[in-house]
């Protein structure tokens, strides 16, 4: 059997499984507060993958209240510098991908992309700006610092949540599921920057019982219907500076970043796989 098709049968039982239940009921264990289950949950985790608590501003893993607030720990106060030119990395992870959106179609893996208008939940005209812009898929992985920065300074215009699956999205399931990233659930983040708009895509995944933003909290899992919450013309705007943290997972996903064309340039440097830290910069300025 070849390593395609052994692929294509590990993602297979995904398409099965209850997902959301399944999530929903991680969701409630990651929030106990027992120290019997929390601590276990955590000696598991720390077991598992290679986490440097020396990062965290709390280095204790026990001293966390829920295995949640152990997952989403903040980092000391300067172990993330922030790039003070050009484009931040949004998260500590991996590129999945990054290059140049192709019109409305945004690339995943080989043989599958997805277009911009399925991402941001249908409307062709919140597509409209990004077409032909760029793009930038972090992965965070289980070990990985999950709280979600900001790649340019902005202010925040809409906010959308759109319903859907909950595969893994690990880089077999994005080899394996068409359209990944626009059929799961997520919330998408539309700012306004000096550059132009810039969009962050916060992407659920299997066992990621929810999402959460600076500005509205909790935003999943609301009713299962695409919602819209509209940020312009507030009293007082939601400015958020480069570097500033904009979000959150409850057991992790990947965030996507779309800018609009010809203001980005992605660094040579960086390719599919490319690790990076939040606040490193990724891209220049055109």
């Amino acid at each position: 059997m070849t390593a395609s098709a052994l692929d294509r049968l590990r993602v297979l039982p995904q398409y099965c499984v209850p997902q959301h239940l399944l999530s929903r009921l991680a969701g409630l264990v990651a929030e106990s507060r027992w120290p019997l289950i929390k601590n276990t949950f955590i000696d598991f985790f720390l077991n598992q993958y290679d986490i440097d608590m020396s990062l965290a501003a709390e280095t204790d893993p026990h001293a966390y209240a829920t295995f949640n607030d152990f997952f989403t720990r903040a980092l000391r106060d300067g172990v993330r510098p922030i790039a003070t030119n050009g484009i931040a990395s949004p998260a500590d992870g991996a590129f999945s991908q990054l290059g140049t959106i192709e019109d409305e179609m945004i690339f995943q893996a080989k043989g599958h992309h997805y277009t911009l208008t399925q991402l941001l939940g249908g409307d062709p005209a919140a597509a409209a700006p990004f077409r032909n812009g760029e793009f930038a898929t972090v992965y965070l992985s289980p070990k990985d610092y999950h709280r979600v920065h900001m790649p340019y300074s902005g202010t925040l215009t809409k906010m959308i949540y759109v319903p859907g699956k909950l595969f893994s999205v690990n880089t077999i399931t994005a080899q394996q599921v068409p359209a990944l990233f626009a059929r799961n659930e997520r919330v998408v983040a539309f700012f306004d920057t000096e550059i132009g708009p810039m969009a962050v895509v916060l992407v659920g995944a299997m066992i990621v019982a929810s999402i959460e933003t600076t500005w509205a909290g909790l935003v999943t899992p609301p009713k299962r219907r695409i919602q819209t919450f509209e940020y312009t013309g507030e009293r007082v705007p939601v400015t958020i500076k480069t570097g500033e943290e904009m979000g959150r997972f409850k057991l992790g996903s990947t965030a996507i970043v779309l800018f609009g064309p010809g203001v980005v340039k992605w660094n040579a440097s960086l390719g599919e796989q490319a690790r990076v830290c939040m606040g490193e910069q990724i891209g220049t300025l055109v």
